[in-house]
């Protein structure tokens, strides 16, 4: 068995179950895009754009790993010269995959822009850092597409690939801190809202947790073990956990908003009507304790004139938070 064949498990198979593993994420992508597009129909312009292009790109991401693992796969089933070469598809898919990453961290910025109250200091860095990962995986491209070669793109430009899936892991790290940071911020006195504000906290943290291992896995695979395709058969499945993780954010608005918790109790109390009160006195046979009787209903009258009226005073109290679009209000 030739040497290539051998390596044929951890290059193209690996390649080969990522793209199966993504191809199943990218259907839970559409079947997300479609549940937010039938309920959130009054949603800003730029949010449902945003959608708009992070499903396309998705789906043209899913397309370029079938191509490439046409090419790899049957195109040039058994030349085994081949194996080494980078398919021009499976190269455009780590600009994708890149494109829908800073879509993504623009998204989150902006969330963190405005619960920051228009805080450049934290909104800045995050940004930056952004920008300078879709620039290293559009280098990273370039460099593929130039050697068509995976050995030749391990020796050449490996240190531009590790660079932009460092960053990568930095800004999903970054982002996570700062949302759970201004979301604890936020929490007040109102258990209802504190209760929205902690689920809030745990979507963030699951959503911004699993971008960023993967994203760290993936990495450690490309140092440790830079021979191999494993991380390439992950890095296809990092896209399709960015689309999800802003998608699902945005689907879980409404659910958050209406759950009802113990928090949400509404109880309008009215004062009681006292009924009948007889007063039983010592010498009080002249008085009749019919309720009827003219005496008793004499000594009501005069009790109710000697009472002093009660003042009803209703407090209100409001708190709302804007997120993503939506307000998360809360009332006492």
């Amino acid at each position: 068995m030739p040497a290539q064949a051998q390596d044929i498990p951890l290059t193209m198979g690996a390649l080969l179950i990522g793209g199966l593993f993504a191809t199943l994420l990218a259907g839970t992508v559409n079947i997300q895009a479609v549940l937010y597009q039938r309920t959130y129909k009054k949603d800003p312009v730029p949010i449902k754009l945003l959608i708009l292009a992070v499903w396309t790109l998705d789906n043209l991401h899913t397309g370029f790993i079938w191509g490439g693992l046409w090419y790899c796969l049957i195109q040039n089933n058994g030349a085994w010269d081949r194996m080494d070469s980078i398919p021009w598809s499976i190269a455009l898919t780590v600009v994708i995959t890149a494109l829908v990453t800073f879509l993504v961290h623009c998204f989150f910025a902006h969330r963190i822009f405005m619960l920051s109250k228009k805080n450049y200091f934290m909104t800045l860095p995050v940004l930056a850092l952004t920008l300078l990962r879709l620039g290293a995986a559009s280098v990273s491209t370039w460099e593929m597409l130039r050697y068509r070669s995976f050995n030749i793109f391990r020796l050449k430009a490996r240190w531009i690939f590790t660079l932009g899936l460092s960053v990568s892991s930095a800004v999903d790290i970054l982002i996570t801190g700062l949302l759970v940071y201004l979301f604890r911020r936020n929490r007040t006195g109102n258990g209802r809202l504190n209760h929205m504000l902690d689920k809030l906290i745990l979507y963030g943290l699951e959503t911004g947790s699993l971008t960023c291992l993967g994203t760290i896995v993936t990495m450690l695979l490309w140092v440790i073990t830079p021979k191999n395709l494993v991380f390439l058969g992950l890095h296809v499945v990092i896209a399709k956990l960015y689309a999800n993780s802003v998608l699902v954010t945005l689907n879980t608005r409404k659910h958050i908003q209406v759950t009802p918790t113990r928090f949400d109790c509404s109880c309008q109390c009215q004062p009681r009507d006292p009924g009948p009160v007889l007063f039983l006195e010592p010498n009080a046979a002249n008085k009749s304790l019919n309720p009827l009787s003219a005496g008793y209903l004499q000594d009501q009258s005069a009790l109710v004139a000697s009472k002093p009226q009660e003042l009803q005073i209703n407090v209100h109290t409001e708190t709302n938070v804007q997120y993503d679009g939506m307000s998360l209000a809360s009332s006492n």
